[in-house]
């Protein structure tokens, strides 16, 4: 199980003994991964204190908060289980729903599963938001998954393994496992319990993070390595368009019209030359694009500060 969290201290204890039950009561071996994202509360005390006592507990701490995606990123690197669980810390995802989950993957043969909270006790602001966010990833993405966004989701070992989750992109790791070859995606409706502990890290300044990340998304997993396959493609198309006016306007200049007006005194004119310079800079783009595209260093490099 791997577990990001952000000043959870007052939820730690409870949630370890809910899924050290839950595991005992279906005999399964397991790790539980707890990734502190630089808590400024006793979360990592509370966590080396777990681990003594329970030698099937890890931890990781980073220096700073770097955001969820981080912590998952790393969480995924360091696990080891066939069957990988994450959920969030604050106690609104239940354990009990981990032995459905793994059946799904090793019996169902998903290579992603994705819970879906139909019933939720977020604010209403929040809720209205995060079916908005769902309906329109849908479109974009064509995954039908009614909740993208949850925390509780299984994998198969080889999908954590093989995919990179950088900035705010967490939200959308279904969309980036796909485009990774791994297309089984299943949904499971789950649990949502309401908050018990501290309070929800939802702001507007996320809602509007999250739907940039969706158009980066999916332009990076259809374009990200081939730019120039989308800037160079509308680029020649500016510049042909452009080049027909050009073509248009000589012609014209020359055997047609006999008015002695100034090609620059015509609006075809400034057509002809906003589309061609249109057309040379996305060209440019897509050409600087497949050079960083090909020469691109790896993006996540993150401090951790201790380990248990």
């Amino acid at each position: 199980m791997v577990i990001p969290l952000l000043d959870e201290a007052e939820s730690l204890q409870e949630l370890h003994d809910w899924i050290v039950k839950v595991m005992k009561e279906n005999n399964y071996s397991y790790e539980i991964l707890f990734v502190d994202d630089g808590s400024k509360d006793n979360s990592w005390q509370i966590i080396e204190d777990l681990q003594k006592n329970n030698s099937n507990v890890r931890g990781i701490k980073f220096k700073r908060n770097y955001g969820k995606s981080a912590a998952l990123h790393v969480g995924f690197e360091a696990c080891k289980g066939d069957v990988v669980i994450t959920m969030d810390a604050d106690l609104q995802d239940s354990p009990e729903e981990i032995p459905e989950l793994r059946k799904m993957i090793l019996e169902d043969g998903f290579d992603l599963v994705s819970g879906w909270k139909k019933k939720r006790f977020d604010s209403f602001i929040k809720n209205s938001t995060t079916k908005i966010y769902n309906g329109v990833n849908r479109r974009f993405s064509g995954i039908k998954l009614n909740d993208m966004n949850c925390g509780l989701k299984a994998y198969r070992k080889d999908v954590v393994k093989s995919i990179e989750i950088y900035g705010e992109m967490h939200r959308y790791i279904p969309v980036i496992a796909k485009a990774a070859g791994f297309g089984n995606i299943g949904e499971k409706v789950v649990i949502h319990q309401a908050r018990k502990h501290g309070s929800s890290k939802f702001g507007s300044r996320r809602f509007v993070n999250g739907f940039l990340d969706m158009f980066t998304i999916n332009f990076m997993t259809r374009f990200g390595k081939k730019p120039m396959h989308l800037f160079g493609l509308w680029g020649t198309l500016f510049f042909i368009i452009g080049f027909l006016f050009a073509f248009y306007l000589g012609i014209d200049k020359l055997f047609i019209d006999k008015s002695g007006r100034l090609i620059a005194e015509r609006p075809e004119f400034y057509i002809s030359l906003v589309a061609m310079i249109l057309g040379s800079q996305l060209f440019l783009a897509g050409f600087l694009g497949e050079m960083i595209s090909r020469n691109s260093s790896i993006r996540n490099n993150y401090l951790i500060e201790k380990e248990v």
